[in-house]
């Protein structure tokens, strides 16, 4: 028997990102826990194709709608759509992202500016949409995901560092905001899991190097962001808001 600290039955969940990677597996995480869910993307095909998986086996409610998180009225309209077709959003997941490796002396502002608008602006903007509904229930779950770059750094990853590290600020505001309703806002920093981002950016050397950074000399599968993530958006992480978690098998601590 599962635990009831973990129990998501009757939550609602909405999930950016979710067609593949870490969105997918936390997704999937949820419907397991009894949650229902809605995924997005840009891609219908890879939705259609996610939403299946998610729900497998489940008796849960798997919904799905394209959405360009760097459109404004896109991210609004998702909320919109997420809250009619599962009568409320319990639990966001800003998952989508996106990393455009540049050199600090090399940013162009068309890069710079659809960074910042789907890394930051978008995740901003959907949770100014779903608070209320949180607020008229008393309770919330928020999670943002930044990553190990966002308190550490990269060579070349100036937008995207900046972009995650002021995922944690904003979580740690929100927090203080959201807290009396009964809404807790964290981010979860993950450091190397094997997805696409990373698949495509690196190259084999870097990827050994980051495995060997580890504590334990591995890349995570996507699925191992799953339990952190059900922690915080269950009643098991009640007592945990502003923070950002740090999941990466060990490498923060590898200081030599």
């Amino acid at each position: 028997m599962s635990s009831p600290l973990f129990n998501l039955s009757g939550k609602a969940a909405l999930i950016t990102g979710g067609s593949k990677g870490l969105g997918k597996a936390m997704a999937r995480g949820f419907a397991e826990a009894g949650a229902d869910i809605f995924i997005s993307s840009r891609n219908a095909e890879e939705l259609a194709a996610a939403a299946a998986e998610i729900g497998a086996g489940l008796s849960v409610k798997v919904e799905w709608m394209v959405a360009d998180m760097a459109d404004r009225p896109a991210v609004k309209a998702l909320a919109v759509e997420a809250e009619k077709r599962l009568g409320k959003i319990d639990i966001l997941v800003n998952n989508a992202g996106i990393n455009n490796p540049q050199a600090i002396d090399e940013i162009t502002d068309e890069v710079w500016d659809r960074n910042v608008e789907v890394d930051l602006t978008a995740v901003m903007s959907l949770t100014r949409a779903v608070v209320p509904g949180m607020k008229s229930r008393q309770w919330g779950r928020i999670i943002h995901i930044s990553s190990v770059l966002g308190v550490g750094g990269r060579l070349k990853r100036n937008v995207y560092c900046a972009c995650k590290a002021a995922l944690i600020g904003l979580a740690r505001a929100s927090a203080l905001d959201l807290g009396p309703y009964g809404i807790t806002v964290n981010c979860l920093c993950p450091g190397p899991f094997l997805t696409d981002m990373p698949g495509k950016l690196l190259n084999d050397e870097e990827k050994q190097y980051f495995a060997d950074r580890t504590a334990v000399k591995r890349w995570a599968a996507p699925r191992e962001l799953a339990g952190p993530a059900l922690m915080l958006a269950s009643e098991a992480g009640s007592y945990i808001t502003g923070q950002g978690i740090i999941v990466d098998g060990g490498a923060a601590v590898n200081v030599l």
